[in-house]
């Protein structure tokens, strides 16, 4: 990796844990330069405009859970199984999030909704992503006879990531992850029983 590509990862990292804290609309150019220790010119070097930054700050975040997740899929086969790694790594986002913050996904959704296009259209993108995701794991159990036929792939997708979401932002909120131990058990108890 040459030095100015080091550069704009660093950049990256922590333009998407300064947004994924204080937001997009609430991180100045001023904040960018102070976590980055770089000035205007040497982040201009590597990005067109803060909303260039932010745009590429948030796929480095959704990039850095995508990892997470292939990691915690590689090894599992079943359909069930799989699903469960996924919900396991929602579950480290209360306490050991990726990025600090808590979940990127989640936090830009709720800002970008009316404020910032183009970061929503990316948040809608990384959302449909992980339900493709899903529903792709619980249609191939369903052929492969993991799963009862008449389970609905979009129904489930949307209550995993909607209930772990939720369970993300609620301990995120009273700053006691035993919210999303509660959401992780109900899922699994769920996944183990209805599917």
């Amino acid at each position: 990796m040459s030095k100015g590509e080091e550069t704009k990862s660093r950049i990256l990292y922590q333009a998407a844990e300064l947004f994924n804290q204080q937001g997009y609309a609430g991180s100045s150019m001023s904040d960018i330069m102070r976590v980055t220790g770089l000035q205007k010119g040497g982040i201009y070097n590597h990005f067109q405009s803060k909303d260039d930054l932010a745009l590429q700050a948030f796929d480095f975040a959704i990039a850095r859970i995508n990892q997470h997740t292939r990691f915690a899929l590689r090894s599992k086969r079943h359909a069930v199984e799989r699903l469960q790694a996924i919900i396991g790594v929602f579950s480290s986002f209360a306490e050991n999030p990726p990025i600090k913050g808590g979940c990127p996904l989640l936090n830009t959704a709720v800002e970008s909704d009316d404020a910032h296009p183009a970061l929503r259209e990316r948040a809608q993108q990384a959302m449909n992503s992980w339900l493709n995701l899903i529903r792709r794991i619980i249609e191939t159990g369903i052929e492969k006879g993991e799963i009862h036929p008449e389970v609905s792939a979009d129904e489930i997708a949307t209550i995993i990531i909607a209930t772990l979401e939720g369970a993300v932002m609620i301990s995120k909120l009273y700053g006691d992850s035993i919210h999303m131990h509660r959401v992780i058990n109900h899922l699994n108890q769920y996944l183990e029983t209805h599917l």
